[in-house]
């Protein structure tokens, strides 16, 4: 997603302007769902303990509100296959087939993968509560990051206590004024704004284009530049073109930045990601990666030469100033890398599922993009008008599915994003596919 939840929900038409100095009230011709949250973002209300004065009106809209209250619903439960939650829109707790959680090989719920973190709890307690600088690092960090850098091929590894800050920390540790972060126009949130963090340019090139990313790199030739790029993106489930993109960097001599948030444990005759899927893990500068989703805990690494994850070490805020990881949560992972790279018996079972979950969304005609991993969308179009009741009927039916709005996504391209997971049955794909066919696919075949 990008950013927090509030950059997730919006209206049915984006674009639209507004005068702020024209409250929406003495408009005649105001539609609630003319505007999104992008209308908002600037806050023209003196009191900057106050949101923007029509903030509210807009967002009590009934239209509106269901779009916030389909986020931050409760979960009374683990993040499985199958879990409880409690809907923000009736109120009603109910058991749901769960599509929207990145614990893709269920070791967030591993007997191993819990039972070690509760070794370690009784062990070390539950915080580190100190920085990894100061008085955080204990020998469990030292061990895990050995570890990673090991599993990943690459010389050294530093620990992050979100991914977030994992990626935010460590460009801004790589880069400084003057340098250009060149991204590809769908990378996360997060190495946005560890562009911003670092003060260096940030440019994007056209989403897997080699050509756009040469022209970029062509264009800022006389500055130290960084090329980010992820294994699979988020919003579309579709691999990074990691030969053309290596070939492009090389004939500029730019090193290259992989985000494998979503790869990670999943890719590769090893699981070790994207880079090695490809055999490419030599030409990938630095590797991130995040412990919150095939690890099934919370937390970044990052991945590089030794010397440069030393430098980083000393300017990397997320690292310098917030509580290293808590130590169950560290051995919880350890127990999770073990657990994932012992056999291959749970990444099958993930990717049996994707191509039976896959074969029956086909079926029914769905738009699922370019698709080429865990994450499928199913892409309905420029109608948030059915985006929204359909997500409603789905909960309400026992499928916990989410809506994705602009500008998450392109307006033209409004979608659901499914996250499968290899703790699915045949038999949940099944009953998930049966609520698809009546609250997506139906109506989408009678509106086309």
């Amino acid at each position: 997603m990008i950013g927090a939840r509030c950059a997730e929900i919006h209206s049915v038409k984006p674009g639209a302007k507004h005068d702020p100095l024209t409250p929406f009230h003495a408009m005649s011709d105001f539609d609630a769902t003319d505007y999104s949250l992008a209308d908002f973002q600037w806050n023209d209300n003196p009191d900057v303990l106050s949101p923007p004065k029509d903030f509210e009106e807009w967002s009590s809209d009934p239209r509106i509100q269901v779009a916030f209250d389909l986020f931050e619903q409760e979960l009374q439960d683990s993040p499985s296959a199958r879990t409880t939650m409690r809907s923000n829109i009736d109120g009603e707790a109910r058991e749901v087939i769960n599509l929207t959680s990145y614990n893709y090989l269920g070791l967030s719920t591993h007997p191993e993968v819990v039972e070690a973190a509760q070794q370690a709890a009784d062990d070390y307690g539950i915080s580190s509560s100190g920085s990894a600088m100061l008085s955080g690092t204990f020998d469990l960090h030292n061990e895990f990051s050995e570890q990673l850098a090991h599993f990943k091929q690459k010389e050294a590894c530093m620990l992050f206590s979100s991914g977030l800050g994992g990626n935010m920390g460590a460009i801004q540790g790589m880069l400084q004024p003057g340098d250009v972060l060149v991204m590809d126009e769908k990378c996360h949130k997060s190495i946005v704004d560890g562009g911003t963090l670092a003060r260096a340019k940030s440019v994007s090139f056209e989403h897997n284009d080699p050509e756009s990313l040469d022209a970029q790199l062509e264009r800022h030739s006389d500055k130290r530049c960084l090329v980010a790029v992820e294994g699979v993106y988020s919003m579309d489930g579709d691999l990074v073109d990691l030969p053309a993109i290596v070939e492009v960097c090389n004939d500029h001599d730019v090193p290259i930045y992989l985000d494998e948030a979503h790869s990670t444990l999943m890719f590769g005759e090893n699981s070790r990601g994207v880079a090695e899927y490809y055999g490419l893990e030599d030409e990938v500068g630095v590797s991130f990666g995040t412990l919150s989703k095939s690890f099934g805990g919370v937390g970044g690494f990052v991945c590089a030469n030794e010397p440069l994850i030393e430098y980083m070490k000393s300017y990397a805020s997320p690292f310098q100033f917030s509580c290293s990881l808590p130590p169950p949560i560290v051995a919880g992972m350890m127990k999770s890398l073990e657990v994932a790279t012992r056999d291959d018996t749970l990444q099958n079972q993930l990717w049996d599922n994707v191509e039976y979950f896959r074969e029956n969304l086909e079926a029914m005609n769905l738009d699922l993009g370019e698709s080429e991993s865990q994450i499928i969308p199913i892409i309905i179009g420029d109608s948030a008008e059915q985006l929204y009741p359909m997500a409603v009927q789905a909960q309400q039916r026992g499928l916990f599915v989410q809506p994705i709005d602009f500008p998450a996504v392109e307006a033209h391209a409004r979608r659901f994003r499914i996250s499968v997971s290899s703790e699915l049955t045949q038999e949940d794909i099944d009953e998930a596919c049966n609520i698809i066919e009546d609250v997506i696919a139906r109506p989408l075949r009678k509106s086309a």
